[in-house]
């Protein structure tokens, strides 16, 4: 096609609010008809752990962070657990809740008849913030995507959101964790329950008899009940 005709197409479609062209092999694909599974092969843990690869994607590479904390278990579980980010104990040993607030979950996990080897656990971000002070929003943004892809593969039957932080991001709300635990909502073909962190109920053992609750009401949908 000569320069001034692809020029003049290229206005045209500008009008119409077409701002540009994808050029990935599944979009191609589309293009000429073909299905987009013959060229997009479904998503798997390893397969996301590689696309992430040493992320520099936000600053947090460049704070501190020792390694990347992707997520723990079974990558076919029915039940997930999300925090909010990896602490000093995740970052030097790559896996989520291993400090005192991850034997805490164990107990919990082990409480409804189950270990961390039935579960899935993972947080809203891979890398630890400095001082372990909350995500900031491009962090999240910058990290998100990954986590959804790791639900989208798993596909739990529950998803248990640990504290105010982590309940909030995925949720996209900002009403506190008090008024958010005890509820159930439909989240990417999952029930997700928002409940206290662990680490708070090291704080406030008071609040264990609450997250039991919550716990006992994810072993019966669990369940069937």
């Amino acid at each position: 096609m000569p320069a001034d005709d692809l020029r003049a197409h290229l206005e045209f479609f500008g009008e119409l609010g077409v701002d540009g062209v994808r050029r990935e092999r599944e979009w191609r694909a589309r293009a000429n008809g073909e299905a987009a599974s013959a060229v997009a092969p479904p998503d798997t843990l390893p397969a996301i752990r590689a696309d992430l690869g040493d992320c520099v994607r936000c600053k947090l590479h460049g704070l501190g962070r020792r390694q990347i904390v992707f997520g723990v278990g079974n990558p076919h579980a029915e039940l997930m657990f999300v925090g909010e980010a990896p602490g000093a104990d995740e970052d030097l040993q790559g896996e989520p809740f291993v400090g005192r607030a991850g034997q805490l979950l164990t107990k919990i996990i082990g409480a409804i008849g189950l270990t961390r080897e039935d579960v899935y656990i993972a947080n809203v971000i891979k890398c630890r913030p400095p001082g372990n002070r909350n995500p900031e929003p491009d962090e999240v943004e910058q990290c998100e995507p990954f986590l959804f892809r790791q639900i989208d593969t798993i596909k739990p039957r529950v998803i248990v959101a640990l504290g105010k932080f982590a309940a909030q991001s995925l949720l996209r709300t900002t009403e506190p964790i008090t008024r958010l635990r005890g509820r159930e909502y439909t989240y990417r073909d999952a029930i997700l329950m928002p409940t206290y962190h662990p680490a708070y109920l090291l704080r406030a053992p008071s609040a264990k008899r609450e997250v039991w609750e919550d716990m006992k009401r994810v072993r019966e949908i669990l369940q069937g009940e």
